[in-house]
């Protein structure tokens, strides 16, 4: 029996075994003008795999790239584009920088924090309706991070301390959603199954 476990490991899995066939073929090819013909070829029975693909730009580069390494990249046929080089297997991607907050309550979010720093550049009329709507959301994320319930009293000077005593919440002013109406999405109940019942059997 013929396994693929001992079969030659295939560089690119996903084309599969024989499109690798097509690719070493063309190592066979000695003229160049019909190895370059071959590798269109190739390169059109590659992108059959992916048709709502293939007529895009970036896509055709990207099997010339396959191409390359799916040749070990020793084939000698006129690329449309720079081939890649064999570092592209071995080089690692760029380290992704992780922003460093210090955030004073993690449920409430670093973007939370800037939104009361916007509050504290606003008078009047705005800048009470930018603290009733802060105030329900840091209400509705409490509850997310505990589902016991929270006085509006604790919103309130977690607001007052996160915006550095800047924000004083006036509580005729200020009217937070209850727990129920925030929480009522999560906490619905099941509607019940409709029960069978069995027919009665006729005498």
């Amino acid at each position: 029996m013929d396994y693929n476990t001992q079969r030659k490991k295939l560089p690119l899995p996903e084309y599969g075994r024989n499109i690798q066939k097509m690719v070493d073929y063309l190592f066979t090819v000695e003229d160049r003008d019909k190895r370059n013909k071959s590798a269109q070829v190739v390169i059109d029975v590659m992108g059959n795999l992916y048709p709502y693909l293939r007529d895009v730009a970036e896509f055709k580069h990207k099997l010339w790239d396959h191409l390359a390494i799916m040749s070990d990249f020793k084939l000698d046929i006129d690329y449309p584009y720079n081939p890649p080089t064999p570092d592209i297997l071995t080089e690692k991607p760029n380290r992704v920088p992780y922003p460093q907050n210090n955030i004073t309550y993690k449920h409430y979010g670093y973007t939370m924090e800037l939104m009361i720093d916007k509050i504290s550049e606003l008078q009047g009329e705005e800048r009470e309706i930018l603290i009733e709507q802060v105030a329900n959301h840091m209400k509705k994320s409490y509850l997310s991070w505990n589902k016991d319930a929270v006085e509006d009293e604790k919103i309130f000077m977690d607001l007052y301390e996160l915006s550095g005593k800047q924000v004083r919440v006036n509580k005729e002013l200020v009217q937070l959603a209850d727990v129920k109406s925030i929480m009522g999405n999560t906490n619905k109940k099941k509607k019940p199954q409709p029960q069978q019942f069995k027919k009665k059997q006729s005498k």
